[in-house]
């Protein structure tokens, strides 16, 4: 009793929700400093990969989202993890209250509806370009950030199913496995996020609502489970859903 039946395609993972006190200097640098936000996210799984792994976040399948509250000083973190992680070497006196650990087992299926919430990093690629009667330049693409909404929305609608059943769906980008209710979508620019310890670091930042229906579910467990878009290891990619009401 109690458990779900047996399903090819699901979602099996770990969230944790940290509230900390922006009032504490662990989280108030948080704020102003991306890699210390990063920091924050990784401390909770140490030993896990052996140190200097440069993939350690992917192999742990670690995505994450923030959010400040400003009136009552308290940063809310949600991470999502591959295994259970361990926060105590975060100070209690940095912690609202203690570190919410959750074990996710969620079943997808084809017309599942879903209400989400996701910060994604909206960049696209620039190929150089050459001068009028000159050879063309070769050299590697160069990502530049959207910064209008309606950019952002391009962008994402991109990665949803073709409405044409004809029309061939972009290799490059794939698609996310779940079509959204164009109604429901709402776009919010966000202050970009840096950082000193990465010289010339610059994240532009865009939040999506919307509802969604599933209709391809292996390909929506695998956005749900390896995140959407560049910059995954600065808190951009992760898709929180939540069942949506009939």
């Amino acid at each position: 009793m109690g458990h779900h039946p047996v399903t090819a395609n699901r979602l099996i993972t770990c969230h944790s929700i940290l509230q900390l006190d922006l009032n504490h200097p662990h989280a108030a640098t948080a704020l102003t400093d991306a890699h210390q936000m990063h920091r924050i996210v990784m401390t909770g799984f140490k030993n896990w990969v052996p140190d200097g792994e440069r993939d350690a976040r992917a192999q742990l399948g670690v995505l994450s989202t923030w959010s400040a509250d400003l009136k009552t000083n308290t940063l809310l973190i949600v991470v999502q993890s591959r295994v259970r992680p361990d926060w105590s070497s975060i100070p209690r006196t940095a912690l609202r209250q203690p570190a919410d650990v959750r074990n996710i087992d969620l079943p997808i299926a084809t017309g599942d509806r879903y209400t989400f919430r996701t910060v994604i990093n909206p960049v696209r690629a620039v190929r150089p370009t050459a001068a009028p009667g000159t050879t063309p330049t070769r050299g590697p693409s160069k990502r530049l950030p959207h910064v209008r909404p309606d950019h952002v929305r391009r962008w994402f609608e991109a990665r949803l199913p073709p409405t044409d059943p004809t029309q061939h769906q972009n290799n490059t980008t794939g698609h996310i496995g779940a079509d959204v209710d164009r109604g429901t979508l709402a776009i919010r620019m966000l202050p970009p996020v840096e950082s000193d310890h990465h010289k010339g670091l610059k994240i532009s930042r865009a939040e999506i609502r919307g509802t969604l229906t599933v209709t391809h579910p292996a390909n929506f467990t695998q956005t749900l489970t390896n995140g959407l878009g560049k910059a995954r290891a600065y808190s951009c990619g992760l898709i929180l859903t939540r069942p949506a009401s009939s």
